[in-house]
């Protein structure tokens, strides 16, 4: 069985900054994309942020030049750095991976943590 966990999420007032990290732990053979999302009360679920095996990145326009993705391969780790943090990006945030376990594909996805930006 996969599992992610995340954690970094909290209270932080407009301006700053938070660090995600979302570890994948379990019998996995290989990870390829990692990606962190977010739901926001009331909104549908976006992607944030995308990150393949050879490290390309992509953004959502809204936060995009605020927001860095990275991964730490031998660690099964995905972080997401967030900048000058807006109200707007308050919403619970959710790493997803596709993870190769026991030969097979699938996708999963961690618990979600709150990030709440006051203004």
């Amino acid at each position: 069985q996969v599992q992610l966990v995340e954690s970094g999420g909290g209270l932080v007032q407009a301006g700053g900054s938070l660090r995600l990290s979302c570890a994948a732990s379990g019998r996995i053979f290989s990870i390829n994309d990692m990606n962190w999302h977010r739901q926001a009360p009331g909104k549908q679920r976006e992607l944030v942020a995308r990150i393949t095996t050879g490290g390309s990145t992509n953004y959502a326009d809204s936060v995009k030049g605020r927001f860095t993705i990275s991964r730490d391969n031998a660690k099964n780790t995905v972080y997401l750095q967030m900048d000058s943090l807006k109200p707007d990006d308050t919403a619970v945030y959710y790493c997803n991976m596709r993870c190769n376990s026991r030969g097979l594909w699938n996708d999963y996805w961690g618990q979600g943590t709150q990030v709440t930006v006051s203004s």
